[in-house]
Protein backbone atom coordinates (compact mmCIF):
# COMPACT_ATOMS: atom_id res chain seq x y z
CA UNK A 1 0.00 0.00 0.00
CA UNK A 2 2.77 2.40 0.76
CA UNK A 3 4.12 1.53 -2.67
CA UNK A 4 1.60 2.40 -4.22
CA UNK A 5 0.62 5.74 -2.53
CA UNK A 6 4.46 6.31 -3.44
CA UNK A 7 3.90 5.76 -6.81
CA UNK A 8 0.44 7.68 -6.72
CA UNK A 9 2.13 10.85 -5.42
CA UNK A 10 4.80 10.70 -7.82
CA UNK A 11 2.20 10.63 -10.89
CA UNK A 12 0.73 13.32 -9.28
CA UNK A 13 4.09 15.42 -8.97
CA UNK A 14 4.71 14.55 -12.90
CA UNK A 15 1.22 15.46 -13.85
CA UNK A 16 1.56 19.09 -12.10
CA UNK A 17 2.73 22.05 -13.62
CA UNK A 18 5.80 24.18 -12.42
CA UNK A 19 4.02 27.44 -12.58
CA UNK A 20 0.71 26.74 -11.30
CA UNK A 21 1.52 24.11 -9.04
CA UNK A 22 -1.80 22.04 -9.66
CA UNK A 23 -3.11 19.58 -12.84
CA UNK A 24 -2.17 20.21 -16.12
CA UNK A 25 -5.15 22.16 -18.08
CA UNK A 26 -4.54 22.31 -21.43
CA UNK A 27 -1.01 20.96 -21.71
CA UNK A 28 1.75 21.55 -23.80
CA UNK A 29 5.45 20.64 -24.46
CA UNK A 30 8.33 22.55 -25.38
CA UNK A 31 10.91 21.63 -27.64
CA UNK A 32 13.41 20.97 -24.69
CA UNK A 33 10.65 18.35 -23.47
CA UNK A 34 9.36 20.47 -20.69
CA UNK A 35 5.20 19.83 -19.59
CA UNK A 36 3.02 23.00 -18.92
CA UNK A 37 -0.35 24.31 -18.87
CA UNK A 38 -0.74 26.42 -22.38
CA UNK A 39 -2.10 29.88 -20.27
CA UNK A 40 0.71 29.26 -17.66
CA UNK A 41 3.20 29.20 -20.15
CA UNK A 42 1.96 31.95 -22.42
CA UNK A 43 1.30 33.98 -19.06
CA UNK A 44 5.37 33.38 -18.34
CA UNK A 45 6.62 34.60 -21.40
CA UNK A 46 4.21 37.23 -21.44
CA UNK A 47 5.55 38.89 -18.29
CA UNK A 48 9.72 37.19 -18.93
CA UNK A 49 9.72 37.55 -22.78
CA UNK A 50 12.12 40.21 -24.16
CA UNK A 51 13.53 40.92 -27.42
CA UNK A 52 16.52 38.20 -27.05
CA UNK A 53 14.01 35.48 -26.64
CA UNK A 54 11.97 33.36 -24.60
CA UNK A 55 12.96 30.99 -21.63
CA UNK A 56 11.78 27.40 -20.45
CA UNK A 57 11.25 28.18 -16.74
CA UNK A 58 12.68 24.92 -15.43
CA UNK A 59 15.70 24.52 -17.72
CA UNK A 60 16.15 27.76 -18.95
CA UNK A 61 16.62 26.67 -22.66
CA UNK A 62 16.41 29.74 -24.94
CA UNK A 63 14.11 29.90 -27.87
CA UNK A 64 13.87 32.32 -30.19
CA UNK A 65 10.20 32.59 -30.62
CA UNK A 66 6.96 31.12 -28.82
CA UNK A 67 6.63 27.17 -30.07
CA UNK A 68 5.09 24.78 -27.85
CA UNK A 69 3.26 21.65 -29.35
CA UNK A 70 -0.14 20.11 -27.77
CA UNK A 71 0.73 17.08 -25.23
CA UNK A 72 -2.25 14.50 -25.55
CA UNK A 73 -0.77 11.62 -23.47
CA UNK A 74 -0.40 14.25 -20.68
CA UNK A 75 -4.34 15.53 -21.48
CA UNK A 76 -5.15 12.12 -21.52
CA UNK A 77 -2.87 11.06 -18.01
CA UNK A 78 -4.40 14.14 -15.82
CA UNK A 79 -8.04 13.25 -16.96
CA UNK A 80 -7.69 9.33 -15.66
CA UNK A 81 -5.60 10.37 -12.73
CA UNK A 82 -9.03 12.77 -11.84
CA UNK A 83 -11.32 9.43 -12.97
CA UNK A 84 -9.24 7.69 -10.28
CA UNK A 85 -9.12 10.23 -7.61
CA UNK A 86 -12.97 10.37 -8.14
CA UNK A 87 -13.26 6.63 -7.61
CA UNK A 88 -11.05 6.68 -4.78
CA UNK A 89 -12.46 9.52 -3.05
CA UNK A 90 -15.99 7.95 -3.50
CA UNK A 91 -14.56 4.10 -1.91
CA UNK A 92 -12.56 5.63 0.66
CA UNK A 93 -14.12 7.66 3.09
CA UNK A 94 -13.05 11.48 3.49
CA UNK A 95 -14.32 14.69 5.45
CA UNK A 96 -17.65 15.68 4.29
CA UNK A 97 -18.62 18.50 2.92
CA UNK A 98 -20.78 20.39 5.78
CA UNK A 99 -23.49 22.54 4.27
CA UNK A 100 -25.75 24.57 5.94
CA UNK A 101 -29.25 22.40 6.78
CA UNK A 102 -30.29 19.28 5.21
CA UNK A 103 -32.76 18.35 2.23
CA UNK A 104 -36.02 19.46 3.51
CA UNK A 105 -37.86 16.27 1.65
CA UNK A 106 -36.02 13.58 3.63
CA UNK A 107 -34.14 14.94 6.09
CA UNK A 108 -30.66 13.50 4.48
CA UNK A 109 -27.37 15.10 4.65
CA UNK A 110 -27.11 17.57 1.06
CA UNK A 111 -24.08 15.36 -0.16
CA UNK A 112 -24.45 16.08 -3.84
CA UNK A 113 -24.85 18.56 -6.21
CA UNK A 114 -27.11 18.19 -9.21
CA UNK A 115 -25.69 20.34 -12.26
CA UNK A 116 -28.97 20.52 -14.15
CA UNK A 117 -30.56 22.49 -11.22
CA UNK A 118 -27.98 24.04 -10.15
CA UNK A 119 -28.77 23.17 -6.13
CA UNK A 120 -27.39 20.58 -3.43
CA UNK A 121 -29.15 17.13 -2.68
CA UNK A 122 -29.17 14.23 -0.97
CA UNK A 123 -28.64 11.03 -1.99
CA UNK A 124 -32.83 10.03 -1.95
CA UNK A 125 -33.28 13.05 -4.24
CA UNK A 126 -30.59 11.75 -6.31
CA UNK A 127 -33.41 8.46 -7.17
CA UNK A 128 -36.20 10.61 -7.06
CA UNK A 129 -37.81 11.10 -10.54
CA UNK A 130 -36.88 14.94 -10.22
CA UNK A 131 -32.91 14.27 -10.47
CA UNK A 132 -33.13 10.69 -11.63
CA UNK A 133 -31.71 11.13 -14.86
CA UNK A 134 -30.04 14.77 -14.02
CA UNK A 135 -26.24 15.01 -14.15
CA UNK A 136 -25.11 14.86 -10.56
CA UNK A 137 -21.94 14.71 -8.90
CA UNK A 138 -20.39 14.56 -5.43
CA UNK A 139 -20.34 18.17 -3.53
CA UNK A 140 -16.83 17.67 -2.47
CA UNK A 141 -16.00 16.70 -6.44
CA UNK A 142 -17.84 20.50 -7.51
CA UNK A 143 -16.40 22.20 -4.62
CA UNK A 144 -12.70 20.73 -5.64
CA UNK A 145 -13.62 22.06 -9.61
CA UNK A 146 -15.23 25.50 -8.59
CA UNK A 147 -11.85 25.77 -6.46
CA UNK A 148 -9.84 25.09 -9.65
CA UNK A 149 -12.08 26.83 -11.86
CA UNK A 150 -11.84 30.05 -9.79
CA UNK A 151 -7.96 29.51 -9.55
CA UNK A 152 -7.73 29.63 -13.17
CA UNK A 153 -10.47 32.76 -13.42
CA UNK A 154 -7.80 34.41 -10.73
CA UNK A 155 -4.91 33.81 -12.82
CA UNK A 156 -6.58 34.95 -15.80
CA UNK A 157 -7.39 37.96 -13.54
CA UNK A 158 -3.85 38.33 -12.28
CA UNK A 159 -2.61 38.40 -15.93
CA UNK A 160 -5.49 40.49 -17.28
CA UNK A 161 -4.43 43.28 -14.28
CA UNK A 162 0.02 42.55 -15.13
CA UNK A 163 -1.37 43.87 -18.72
CA UNK A 164 -3.40 46.99 -17.60
CA UNK A 165 -0.78 47.99 -15.65
CA UNK A 166 1.88 47.60 -18.17
CA UNK A 167 -0.66 49.32 -20.31
CA UNK A 168 -0.92 52.14 -18.07
CA UNK A 169 2.96 52.61 -17.14
CA UNK A 170 3.61 52.73 -21.24
CA UNK A 171 0.67 55.38 -21.85
CA UNK A 172 2.33 57.23 -18.79
CA UNK A 173 5.49 57.19 -20.47
CA UNK A 174 4.14 58.29 -23.76
CA UNK A 175 2.40 61.13 -21.94
CA UNK A 176 5.64 62.06 -20.46
CA UNK A 177 7.57 61.79 -23.46
CA UNK A 178 5.11 63.88 -25.26
CA UNK A 179 5.16 66.64 -22.63
CA UNK A 180 8.98 66.74 -23.14
CA UNK A 181 9.24 66.68 -26.57
CA UNK A 182 6.95 69.39 -26.69
CA UNK A 183 9.16 71.15 -24.02
CA UNK A 184 11.57 70.93 -26.17
CA UNK A 185 10.04 72.13 -29.39
CA UNK A 186 8.88 75.20 -27.40
CA UNK A 187 12.30 76.15 -26.23
CA UNK A 188 13.31 75.55 -29.97
CA UNK A 189 10.55 77.45 -31.45
CA UNK A 190 11.29 80.26 -28.86
CA UNK A 191 14.80 80.40 -29.42
CA UNK A 192 14.80 80.12 -33.39
CA UNK A 193 11.60 82.61 -33.54
CA UNK A 194 13.37 85.11 -30.80
CA UNK A 195 16.98 85.12 -32.76
CA UNK A 196 14.76 85.98 -35.67
CA UNK A 197 13.18 88.91 -33.80
CA UNK A 198 15.95 90.24 -32.19
CA UNK A 199 17.62 90.46 -35.21
CA UNK A 200 14.68 92.00 -37.12
CA UNK A 201 14.72 94.76 -33.91
CA UNK A 202 18.44 95.31 -34.21
CA UNK A 203 18.06 95.73 -37.68
CA UNK A 204 15.40 98.42 -36.95
CA UNK A 205 17.11 100.37 -34.22
CA UNK A 206 20.38 100.61 -36.55
CA UNK A 207 18.17 101.83 -39.06
CA UNK A 208 16.59 104.34 -36.87
CA UNK A 209 20.24 105.66 -35.22
CA UNK A 210 21.89 106.31 -39.13
CA UNK A 211 18.31 107.60 -40.23
CA UNK A 212 18.68 109.95 -37.01
CA UNK A 213 22.41 110.95 -37.54
CA UNK A 214 21.53 111.85 -41.33
CA UNK A 215 18.78 114.27 -40.14
CA UNK A 216 20.98 115.60 -37.62
CA UNK A 217 23.97 116.33 -39.89
CA UNK A 218 21.60 118.11 -42.31
CA UNK A 219 19.91 119.82 -39.48
CA UNK A 220 23.33 121.23 -38.58
CA UNK A 221 24.01 123.08 -41.85
CA UNK A 222 20.96 124.48 -42.03
CA UNK A 223 21.81 125.99 -38.16
CA UNK A 224 24.84 127.33 -39.47
CA UNK A 225 23.64 129.07 -42.79
CA UNK A 226 20.87 130.60 -40.46
CA UNK A 227 22.82 131.70 -37.90
CA UNK A 228 24.89 133.74 -40.67
CA UNK A 229 22.35 135.20 -42.55
CA UNK A 230 20.55 136.07 -39.22
CA UNK A 231 23.98 137.92 -38.41
CA UNK A 232 23.98 139.60 -41.89
CA UNK A 233 20.44 140.68 -41.66
CA UNK A 234 20.58 142.50 -38.23
CA UNK A 235 23.55 144.89 -39.73
CA UNK A 236 21.76 145.70 -42.62
CA UNK A 237 18.29 146.69 -40.27
CA UNK A 238 20.64 148.84 -38.76
CA UNK A 239 21.99 150.61 -42.21
CA UNK A 240 18.26 150.91 -43.23
CA UNK A 241 17.37 152.66 -40.18
CA UNK A 242 20.38 155.00 -39.95
CA UNK A 243 19.81 155.81 -43.72
CA UNK A 244 15.86 156.77 -42.85
CA UNK A 245 17.03 159.19 -39.96
CA UNK A 246 19.58 160.94 -42.19
CA UNK A 247 17.10 161.51 -44.97
CA UNK A 248 14.08 162.40 -42.94
CA UNK A 249 15.48 163.99 -39.66
CA UNK A 250 17.64 167.48 -39.65
CA UNK A 251 21.31 166.78 -39.04
CA UNK A 252 24.27 168.36 -39.47
CA UNK A 253 26.47 167.79 -42.54
CA UNK A 254 28.97 165.87 -40.97
CA UNK A 255 26.30 162.94 -39.64
CA UNK A 256 25.22 163.05 -43.10
CA UNK A 257 29.12 162.63 -44.46
CA UNK A 258 29.96 160.13 -41.99
CA UNK A 259 27.08 158.05 -43.15
CA UNK A 260 26.91 158.29 -46.39
CA UNK A 261 30.84 157.35 -46.55
CA UNK A 262 29.79 154.28 -44.16
CA UNK A 263 26.80 153.16 -46.56
CA UNK A 264 28.47 154.33 -50.06
CA UNK A 265 31.87 153.31 -49.42
CA UNK A 266 31.56 149.83 -47.27
CA UNK A 267 31.55 146.82 -48.67
CA UNK A 268 28.55 145.57 -50.16
CA UNK A 269 27.18 142.56 -48.49
CA UNK A 270 27.66 139.24 -49.33
CA UNK A 271 25.02 137.20 -51.47
CA UNK A 272 23.59 134.50 -49.49
CA UNK A 273 21.55 131.53 -50.56
CA UNK A 274 19.56 128.86 -49.07
CA UNK A 275 21.34 125.67 -48.03
CA UNK A 276 20.78 123.18 -50.89
CA UNK A 277 20.74 120.01 -48.25
CA UNK A 278 17.50 118.54 -48.39
CA UNK A 279 18.24 115.20 -48.13
CA UNK A 280 16.11 112.45 -49.77
CA UNK A 281 17.53 110.08 -47.53
CA UNK A 282 18.87 107.83 -50.40
CA UNK A 283 20.42 105.31 -48.35
CA UNK A 284 16.80 104.46 -47.09
CA UNK A 285 15.16 104.90 -50.17
CA UNK A 286 15.84 100.67 -50.96
CA UNK A 287 13.27 97.86 -50.35
CA UNK A 288 13.67 96.93 -46.48
CA UNK A 289 12.31 93.64 -46.27
CA UNK A 290 14.82 91.89 -49.48
CA UNK A 291 17.20 93.90 -47.89
CA UNK A 292 17.12 92.37 -44.40
CA UNK A 293 15.61 88.75 -45.13
CA UNK A 294 18.94 88.92 -47.33
CA UNK A 295 20.68 89.61 -44.42
CA UNK A 296 18.38 87.16 -42.30
CA UNK A 297 19.46 84.54 -44.51
CA UNK A 298 23.34 84.38 -42.50
CA UNK A 299 21.44 84.05 -39.13
CA UNK A 300 19.60 81.30 -39.96
CA UNK A 301 20.51 77.42 -39.05
CA UNK A 302 19.22 76.50 -42.27
CA UNK A 303 19.18 78.49 -45.22
CA UNK A 304 18.38 77.63 -49.10
CA UNK A 305 21.52 75.74 -50.39
CA UNK A 306 23.13 76.87 -54.00
CA UNK A 307 23.21 72.79 -55.30
CA UNK A 308 24.46 72.01 -58.81
CA UNK A 309 23.92 68.98 -61.20
CA UNK A 310 26.43 66.61 -61.72
CA UNK A 311 27.28 65.87 -65.44
CA UNK A 312 28.70 62.50 -64.41
CA UNK A 313 25.77 61.01 -63.29
CA UNK A 314 23.14 62.32 -65.71
CA UNK A 315 21.33 60.38 -67.79
CA UNK A 316 22.48 60.28 -71.38
CA UNK A 317 19.50 61.62 -73.08
CA UNK A 318 19.50 64.75 -70.24
CA UNK A 319 20.70 68.21 -71.18
CA UNK A 320 22.46 69.65 -68.30
CA UNK A 321 22.70 73.93 -69.04
CA UNK A 322 22.11 77.30 -66.67
CA UNK A 323 25.63 76.30 -65.18
CA UNK A 324 24.76 72.86 -63.77
CA UNK A 325 21.41 74.22 -62.57
CA UNK A 326 18.20 72.91 -65.07
CA UNK A 327 17.83 69.44 -66.35
CA UNK A 328 15.90 68.65 -69.03
CA UNK A 329 15.13 65.66 -71.76
CA UNK A 330 16.97 66.08 -74.93
CA UNK A 331 16.23 64.47 -78.41
CA UNK A 332 18.85 62.97 -79.08
CA UNK A 333 21.16 60.71 -77.13
CA UNK A 334 24.08 61.49 -76.18
CA UNK A 335 27.33 59.70 -76.12
CA UNK A 336 28.80 59.74 -72.63
CA UNK A 337 30.61 56.99 -71.25
CA UNK A 338 29.35 54.62 -69.11
CA UNK A 339 30.44 56.07 -65.68
CA UNK A 340 29.65 53.98 -62.64
CA UNK A 341 27.92 56.69 -60.80
CA UNK A 342 25.54 57.18 -64.05
CA UNK A 343 21.79 56.55 -64.44
CA UNK A 344 21.53 54.19 -67.89
CA UNK A 345 17.89 53.63 -67.45
CA UNK A 346 16.06 55.93 -65.00
CA UNK A 347 16.06 59.63 -66.18
CA UNK A 348 17.92 61.16 -63.44
CA UNK A 349 20.89 63.14 -62.38
CA UNK A 350 22.63 63.60 -59.01
CA UNK A 351 23.77 66.82 -57.34
CA UNK A 352 27.61 67.23 -56.73
CA UNK A 353 26.40 67.78 -52.95
CA UNK A 354 27.15 65.04 -50.63
CA UNK A 355 24.87 64.70 -46.87
CA UNK A 356 26.41 62.46 -44.05
CA UNK A 357 24.79 64.73 -41.14
CA UNK A 358 23.46 67.94 -40.53
CA UNK A 359 20.06 69.64 -41.69
CA UNK A 360 19.68 71.03 -45.19
CA UNK A 361 17.06 72.48 -47.56
CA UNK A 362 17.05 73.28 -51.29
CA UNK A 363 14.34 74.20 -53.61
CA UNK A 364 13.66 73.44 -57.37
CA UNK A 365 11.61 75.13 -59.57
CA UNK A 366 8.75 72.65 -61.78
CA UNK A 367 6.85 75.26 -63.07
CA UNK A 368 4.61 73.92 -66.19
CA UNK A 369 6.60 70.96 -65.52
CA UNK A 370 3.61 67.84 -66.02
CA UNK A 371 6.18 64.54 -64.95
CA UNK A 372 9.20 64.95 -62.64
CA UNK A 373 10.72 63.07 -59.52
CA UNK A 374 12.15 64.55 -56.60
CA UNK A 375 14.28 62.74 -53.48
CA UNK A 376 17.49 61.40 -52.07
CA UNK A 377 19.32 58.41 -52.84
CA UNK A 378 22.44 56.50 -51.12
CA UNK A 379 25.65 56.63 -52.17
CA UNK A 380 25.83 52.93 -52.90
CA UNK A 381 22.11 52.93 -54.56
CA UNK A 382 21.61 51.11 -58.08
CA UNK A 383 21.78 53.78 -60.96
CA UNK A 384 22.12 50.72 -64.05
CA UNK A 385 19.09 49.30 -65.64
CA UNK A 386 15.97 49.49 -63.92
CA UNK A 387 15.78 51.67 -60.55
CA UNK A 388 13.02 50.70 -58.20
CA UNK A 389 12.57 54.33 -55.98
CA UNK A 390 11.65 52.51 -52.66
CA UNK A 391 13.62 53.33 -49.39
CA UNK A 392 14.52 49.51 -48.78
CA UNK A 393 16.48 50.21 -52.52
CA UNK A 394 18.06 53.82 -51.15
CA UNK A 395 15.83 56.19 -52.38
CA UNK A 396 13.45 58.26 -50.84
CA UNK A 397 11.48 60.51 -53.38
CA UNK A 398 7.83 62.03 -54.82
CA UNK A 399 6.97 62.20 -58.12
CA UNK A 400 4.51 64.12 -60.04
CA UNK A 401 2.59 62.03 -62.89
CA UNK A 402 -1.25 62.71 -63.30
CA UNK A 403 -1.32 63.45 -59.35
CA UNK A 404 1.58 64.35 -56.51
CA UNK A 405 2.96 60.50 -54.93
CA UNK A 406 5.15 59.30 -52.63
CA UNK A 407 7.22 56.36 -53.58
CA UNK A 408 6.65 54.00 -50.73
CA UNK A 409 7.68 50.76 -50.31
CA UNK A 410 5.17 49.13 -51.60
CA UNK A 411 4.23 51.42 -54.51
CA UNK A 412 2.58 55.06 -54.93
CA UNK A 413 1.07 56.72 -51.90
CA UNK A 414 -1.44 59.53 -53.24
CA UNK A 415 -0.16 63.11 -51.63
CA UNK A 416 -2.35 65.39 -53.39
CA UNK A 417 -4.68 65.18 -56.54
CA UNK A 418 -3.86 68.41 -57.87
CA UNK A 419 -0.55 70.32 -58.51
CA UNK A 420 -0.31 74.08 -59.18
CA UNK A 421 2.56 75.40 -56.91
CA UNK A 422 5.74 76.81 -58.99
CA UNK A 423 8.53 75.10 -56.42
CA UNK A 424 8.42 72.57 -54.41
CA UNK A 425 11.14 72.94 -51.22
CA UNK A 426 13.06 69.38 -49.86
CA UNK A 427 14.34 69.58 -46.29
CA UNK A 428 16.86 67.00 -45.10
CA UNK A 429 17.41 66.09 -41.44
CA UNK A 430 20.11 63.14 -42.08
CA UNK A 431 20.66 62.85 -37.74
CA UNK A 432 17.10 62.26 -36.98
CA UNK A 433 16.17 60.81 -40.20
CA UNK A 434 14.07 62.63 -41.63
CA UNK A 435 13.24 63.87 -45.23
CA UNK A 436 10.22 66.45 -45.91
CA UNK A 437 8.85 67.67 -48.58
CA UNK A 438 7.08 71.26 -49.10
CA UNK A 439 5.29 73.36 -51.03
CA UNK A 440 7.76 76.52 -51.28
CA UNK A 441 5.32 78.65 -52.03
CA UNK A 442 3.17 78.05 -49.03
CA UNK A 443 5.68 75.75 -46.89
CA UNK A 444 2.59 73.45 -46.22
CA UNK A 445 4.26 70.12 -45.84
CA UNK A 446 3.61 67.45 -48.56
CA UNK A 447 4.83 64.25 -47.25
CA UNK A 448 7.63 62.84 -44.55
CA UNK A 449 9.63 60.16 -44.50
CA UNK A 450 10.75 58.79 -41.21
CA UNK A 451 14.00 56.69 -41.98
CA UNK A 452 17.64 55.92 -40.56
CA UNK A 453 20.33 57.05 -42.86
CA UNK A 454 23.07 54.84 -42.80
CA UNK A 455 25.21 56.12 -45.64
CA UNK A 456 26.03 59.13 -47.20
CA UNK A 457 23.08 60.06 -49.90
CA UNK A 458 22.84 62.84 -52.40
CA UNK A 459 19.79 64.59 -54.22
CA UNK A 460 18.47 63.84 -56.74
CA UNK A 461 16.28 65.04 -59.83
CA UNK A 462 13.99 63.44 -63.15
CA UNK A 463 12.39 65.46 -65.51
CA UNK A 464 10.82 62.09 -66.39
CA UNK A 465 10.90 61.11 -69.49
CA UNK A 466 8.73 61.62 -72.83
CA UNK A 467 8.76 65.02 -72.08
CA UNK A 468 11.26 66.37 -74.21
CA UNK A 469 11.43 70.56 -74.22
CA UNK A 470 10.05 70.93 -70.21
CA UNK A 471 12.70 71.10 -67.83
CA UNK A 472 13.44 70.85 -63.71
CA UNK A 473 15.77 73.83 -62.22
CA UNK A 474 17.49 74.00 -58.91
CA UNK A 475 16.66 77.49 -57.42
CA UNK A 476 19.61 79.74 -56.17
CA UNK A 477 18.92 82.49 -53.91
CA UNK A 478 22.25 84.07 -53.17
Amino acid sequence: MATGGASGDDLRKELTCAICLDFYKDPVILKCGHNFCRFCICLHWDENGDDYGYQCPQCRTVFNKRSFTKNYLVQNLVAKLDDLECLSSCSTPSKPVKLDGKCEQHGEELKLYCQTDKTPICVVCRESRSHRHHDVAPVLEVVNDMKMELKMRLMELNWQKSQCVKIIASDERTRSEIRSKKQRLKEKVEEDVGSLVQFLLDERDSLLESLDAEEVASMAVIDDNLKTVETEEEAIDKSIVNIHNQISGKTSFESLAETYNEVIHCKPFPSFESVNCSSDFTDFSGPFQLIMWKKMMHVLHTMPQNLTLDPDTAHPNLIISDFDTKVEEGRVRNQEPDLPARFTRFCGVLATAQYCSGQHYWEVDVRDKGVWYLGVTTECSNRKGFVSLAPSEGYWSICLQDRLYANGEHGRIPVADYWNSPRVGVYLDYDHGRLCFYDAVTMKRLYMFDTCFDEPVYPFFSPGKNDPGSRVQICHYY
